[in-house]
């Protein structure tokens, strides 16, 4: 069954190809009821979101995507419900937007080693919104100047670790920006787990760190998982009374995983994030009955 509700999707406020209503005009003319935007490291777009759902009869969540590091690994946390005016949670934002400009020079400095040139000026040319600068527009521009046939094939030759594009980068502690979300009255998930290439152990240890800060619930049903990882990481969030969330993580048609509204369905007898949230259990679809639309993302329930 498609989804009705995708908590994770992003604009041209980080490095989604839509505008914030555009966005959500796409995401209610693929039948998504329940919508986060949850763009990297600022809030920006979400007055504009907002105003372009309540005109499309849909719901926004207030989301945000934050860059954490782990381990001396680079993890994501998804914050839900958030309070954007919330003041530690845009200092911290803001601190991390300022790094992200750092990385980028460094990252065109490695770039130019290998004689690719002009990496700076054709990444920001693809960023809309310059202080969200990503190795997503370094991709685009590494696609234009013919570097690589598509952004999946840039990341594995040039913007990974041991790659020439990658440089080091310190993000926000794991333990700060989930007080972020919790301060501003969110709640936090874990992002995409199946994408950190972690091992067991440290996927283990992750997940535990997680929970101990105040982390709330875990991305099961992401557009970058697989059926098998569905599974596990419905098992993980039994492990640790984690609740469960979906999100394809879309950016933009030919650059994400998975389009808007066509996730599957939680894996039966995941506890859904956003069973207690009265902005989703009052749509008109829940007077049809409460069980009905909690159903929508859980497959094998009821």
């Amino acid at each position: 069954m498609s989804s009705a509700i995708d908590l994770h999707s992003h604009s041209t406020i980080s490095d989604g190809l839509l505008t914030p209503s555009e966005l959500v005009g796409r995401a209610a003319a693929q039948g998504v009821n329940v919508l986060a935007l949850t763009d990297h490291d600022d809030v920006a777009g979400l007055d504009e979101a907002r105003a372009a759902a309540e005109a499309a009869g849909i719901t926004l969540i207030n989301g945000v995507e934050i860059s954490v590091t782990w381990n001396n690994r680079s993890v994501h946390l998804v914050g839900l419900r958030i309070d954007p005016a919330y003041g530690p949670l845009r200092e911290g934002l803001a601190a991390i937007r300022a790094g992200r400009g750092e990385r980028a020079k460094l990252m065109a400095a490695e770039l130019d080693k290998v004689g690719i040139t002009g990496s700076l000026e054709g990444a920001y040319a693809f960023a809309a919104n310059p202080g969200i600068i990503s190795r997503t527009h370094f991709a685009r521009f590494l696609v234009e100047k013919g570097v690589a046939k598509d952004n999946r094939t840039v990341f594995k030759k040039y913007l990974v670790k041991g790659k020439p594009g990658y440089v080091t980068h310190r993000w926000a502690d794991l333990a700060d920006a989930v007080g972020w979300i919790l301060g501003s009255g969110g709640i936090a998930v874990l992002a995409h787990p199946g994408r950190y290439d972690l091992g067991r152990t440290n996927l283990h240890n992750l997940i535990s760190d997680f929970k101990e800060a105040g982390g709330t619930a875990i991305e099961v049903v992401t557009g970058s998982h697989t059926a098998d990882q569905f599974a596990l990481f419905a098992q993980y969030a039994s492990e640790f009374d984690l609740l469960t969330s979906c999100g394809s993580d879309f950016h933009g048609k030919g650059e994400s995983y998975m389009d808007l509204g066509r996730l599957p369905g939680l894996p039966s007898g995941c506890q859904p994030v956003w069973l207690d949230w009265p902005e989703v259990m009052n749509r008109p679809e829940s007077k049809a009955g409460f069980a009905q639309l909690a159903s929508l993302n859980v497959e094998g329930r009821g």
